[in-house]
């Protein structure tokens, strides 16, 4: 009867059938449909009537079942134990016990802006593949099985990373960094993962672009769309263009003038002619690194000649002091 929100009356009940049991009475159990004119089903609504008006109320008294408070935007709840009240305790006792916590889990979880709301939804999205949402679980909890957190419980003796190793050794690479296979180096920096988490990153990257390409629906004075969003992939599989080359690979020659090696040339003096008209400083550094960008995406205004880089960020990128949040 655990969970039965009659559970007191049940309880006399059973203890009623004991009792016949333990008699020799045989007992049958027929069910009834209520309110279909069966005499004893009849009789036994009458009676609920009477006893809901008689002074002699046997379960008129609260049951043994706690009752729980709780205030919530100025707002005074009352329940009986439920799904709902224990996620409230769950979430009380949590954040009593993050007070006196001060390790990496602890501050991700007091840490405002990570998008915590976000990484809830996908643990709780059945659609989701169960694997991929433990994994979202270890990292948090800083359980992940990499090689690092395997040497903390005395599994392994050895933090660098075996993949790395054997890569460096394949191509004969010599003066190679010591890789400590942790679950950042796994996720950013593994030579050997490069294509997966490439592959991984562009398939987010289409569905963004899908629904911005179609929530677009502003159109220019042709009636077509004002916006046209082209691939900023080249046809190799995996392979990232820079600016420059999502140029030449779309085919925008005309914007430069033909001739070897004059193409960048010009590029380059454009871009620090309108830093000039504009009175930005710049130096040559900056301007190496924007043309070797590799945007997340590109829009493009045709009727305006327009060319809009989109990048794709975290939530918590946006704060002044993300930069400083990042390294913490």
């Amino acid at each position: 009867m655990h969970g039965n929100p009659d559970a007191d009356i049940m309880r006399d009940v059973v203890q009623l059938l004991r009792e016949r049991i333990e008699q020799g009475l045989l007992t049958i159990f027929i069910k009834i449909r209520a309110h279909r004119g069966d005499p004893l089903n009849e009789l036994a609504d009458r009676w609920a009537d009477e006893g809901r008006q008689s002074e002699n109320i046997r379960w008129s008294l609260p049951t043994n079942r706690p009752i729980f408070y709780w205030t919530d935007n100025s707002t005074t709840h009352r329940s009986p134990m439920n799904p709902t009240v224990k996620k409230r305790i769950d979430l009380q006792v949590s954040q009593q016990k993050l007070k006196i916590h001060t390790g990496s889990t602890a501050n991700f979880l007091t840490r405002e802006d990570n998008s915590r709301d976000l990484l809830g939804k996908f643990h709780k999205d059945r659609s989701v593949w169960i694997r991929a949402r433990r994994r979202v679980l270890q990292c948090l909890s800083y359980q992940f099985p990499c090689a690092l957190q395997l040497k903390q419980w005395g599994i392994l003796n050895e933090v660098k990373c075996r993949l790395c190793e054997k890569y460096y050794k394949e191509k004969n690479i010599q003066d190679h960094p010591d890789s400590v296979e942790s679950v950042r180096h796994i996720q950013c920096y593994c030579p050997v993962l490069q294509f997966p988490l490439i592959a991984i990153h562009h398939g987010i990257w289409r569905e963004l672009m899908f629904s911005i390409r179609k929530s677009s629906t502003e159109l220019n004075d042709a009636s077509e769309p004002r916006c046209h969003f082209p691939s900023a992939l080249s046809p190799e599989a995996q392979a990232e263009l820079g600016l420059y080359k999502n140029l030449e690979y779309m085919g925008l020659h005309e914007i430069l003038p033909p001739g070897a090696g004059q193409k960048k040339a010009k590029l380059r003096k454009d871009i620090e002619k309108y830093h000039t008209a504009y009175a930005i400083d710049f130096h040559n550094t900056d301007t190496d690194t924007f043309i070797a960008r590799k945007p997340d995406g590109l829009a493009f205004d045709k009727e305006k000649k327009l060319c809009v880089f989109l990048e794709y960020t975290r939530a918590m990128d946006t704060n002044e002091d993300w930069a400083e949040k990042k390294e913490q």
